[in-house]
């Protein structure tokens, strides 16, 4: 029986060590071509589910069945709202699959819808504040409607600033994520957390998360951030603490704005 000498394990030893780095690269490798090639329109299709799950515990009983009828605007809203994400949707898998061409033909649509959003969304969250102080009396109402300005400027200015780097698509394709995932913090916030696991102001907490991921992806990829992500979250941050200090303080400064546009 002959024996292997030394050599030949060393040599052996070698070869598998160098089997395993080679492996390693190429789960590296495919790992980021993953993450370069289906990022956008995975957080697309994630983005969906987050508001068709938020949206459908409260869609039954405030709009199908409500007590009290809603406004013509709340409907347009929802179907403006959910149209943008399904738009959204589908130029990630025409980027995805592409059909480029047809992604840049359907950006007239997009620029319009995209301003109808912000239109209808700053209508739609006056209405239901005067809707909801004469039928609910509700106390915060007018403060409410702070939120949802917030969550409609947060969409509008990244969402403009895509349509004019539209011919540049590293920038164009961030800020379009990022205007989206603004628009999530009202189907994060309907989620059923309990009070006692909820931390504060979750929906902010969740909407600040989907462009951490994006960063993530970014590091994964290429090795550093893009300063659209890195723009992006440091000014959703200081805008969502002055907006959560000015709900907790109760600012005299903002109800006495809200109560000129409500009343």
């Amino acid at each position: 029986m002959l024996m292997a000498s030394p050599a030949s394990h060393r040599e052996d030893s070698a070869d598998g060590v160098a089997s395993r780095i080679r492996s390693g690269e190429r789960t590296g490798i495919g790992w980021r071509r993953l993450l370069d090639q289906y990022f956008y329109f995975l957080m697309s299709l994630f983005m969906a589910l987050v508001v068709l799950y938020g949206f459908s515990r409260t869609v039954g009983d405030k709009l199908l069945h409500p007590a009290i009828p809603r406004p013509f605007i709340l409907y347009l809203h929802a179907w403006v709202f959910s149209g943008w994400v399904a738009f959204f949707v589908f130029q990630t898998a025409m980027v995805r699959t592409s059909h480029l061409r047809w992604h840049r033909m359907a950006g007239r649509f997009g620029a319009a819808l995209g301003a109808s959003v912000f239109v209808v969304g700053i209508s739609t969250a006056i209405t239901m504040a005067r809707f909801n102080i004469a039928h609910f009396q509700s106390r915060y109402a007018a403060l409410a409607l702070l939120v949802s300005w917030y969550d409609i400027t947060a969409f509008a200015i990244p969402f403009a600033l895509a349509i004019y780097w539209r011919r540049e698509p590293e920038r164009h394709r961030r800020l379009m994520l990022v205007a989206t995932a603004a628009l999530m913090a009202a189907a994060f916030g309907r989620f059923p957390i309990p009070p006692q696991l909820r931390p504060p102001v979750f929906f902010y907490t969740a909407v600040d998360s989907l462009i951490v991921l994006g960063m993530t992806r970014d590091w994964m990829v290429t090795g550093r951030v893009h300063r659209v992500y890195l723009g992006a979250l440091a000014a959703f941050l200081m805008c969502q603490a002055a907006v959560v200090h000015a709900l907790y303080q109760h600012s005299p400064y903002w109800l006495r704005i809200t109560h000129l546009i409500v009343d």
